[in-house]
């Protein structure tokens, strides 16, 4: 019997999503196992949409919006409803990075969200949030539409070498992860580069930073801690950070060479050796 638990819609995106979803559908006049047959799921998941228990995807509201001819409704939607599962101290800077014409970004231990698979993304959620995955995932992945937004900003990561050889997930995952960077190799708007073991101290050991630049608005820098996100305009603050990331980049290899050292590691560190041994977990 299909649930029939009513939602207050002003709650929570999720909660509008799920409202919605119900009425467009029973205005169709569409029982949930019928919608379910037309968008290619099972009843059941509409039902746990409906009632805020399940994270739609993108994907399942692009044809919720087909079925039910909104004009575009739920792909609209789901952006807000995939933002309102990050961590609320992560969102702020989240709807910032969406908007920055220019993100560059250190990263001490891990890739950048930006460019992380799924499967990379799951087995570092899974860790501190093994009941959640799925939409942290699905979050996390949303992030990435920036780059493929219409003008899409310039993008500069430069990888502490740590992060092309700490394995996340297992063995497989790490080498999707950088094939998955190597994809990037040509890209004029994504630029990576890996800083090596053997630069010695830098100005990165602090920790990973993030400066996000804007057209007219003031530049950010964003850092964080185990559970708290820190940003600041403070133009002393921007000035020595974007200073030392000019320090990185001229410490880092450059693109080319970062490329060739990716593609090494990818194939030497995570090429094909027995099964047995790709069952490994961070």
């Amino acid at each position: 019997m299909p649930n029939i638990r009513r939602l207050d819609p002003t709650a929570s995106p999720l909660d509008y999503f799920g409202s919605e979803l119900r009425r467009y559908r029973e205005s169709a006049g569409l029982s949930q196992k019928e919608l379910g047959d037309c968008i290619f799921c099972t009843g059941s998941l509409v039902g746990q949409i409906e009632t805020a228990h399940k994270v739609p995807t993108r994907e399942f509201a692009e044809r919720a919006d087909a079925a039910l001819m909104t004009d575009g409704c739920f792909s609209r939607l789901v952006g807000l409803v995939l933002r309102s599962q990050l961590p609320a101290w992560f969102q702020q800077f989240a709807e910032l990075e969406a908007r920055a014409e220019y993100i560059s970004t250190y990263q001490c231990q891990l890739v950048y969200g930006l460019l992380q698979t799924e499967a990379y993304a799951a087995a570092l959620l899974r860790v501190d949030n093994p009941d959640k995955v799925e939409e942290m995932v699905a979050a996390r992945m949303e992030r990435q539409r920036v780059l493929k937004r219409e003008q899409q900003p310039a993008v500069w990561v430069i990888l502490d070498e740590s992060a092309l050889l700490q394995v996340v997930g297992s063995r497989r995952v790490m080498r999707e992860q950088l094939a998955h960077l190597s994809s990037f190799r040509d890209n004029p708007w994504v630029h990576i580069q890996v800083l090596p073991f053997d630069t010695g101290a830098h100005t990165g050991m602090m920790g990973s930073f993030t400066l996000l630049r804007f057209g007219d608005d003031p530049d950010i820098h964003y850092s964080e801690s185990y559970d708290q996100g820190h940003m600041t305009a403070n133009p002393d603050v921007i000035r020595e950070r974007s200073v030392g990331y000019a320090r990185l980049q001229g410490a880092a290899l450059s693109t080319e060479a970062s490329a060739d050292l990716i593609a090494r590691v990818m194939e030497e560190r995570y090429g094909d050796q027995p099964a047995a041994e790709d069952s490994g977990v961070a």
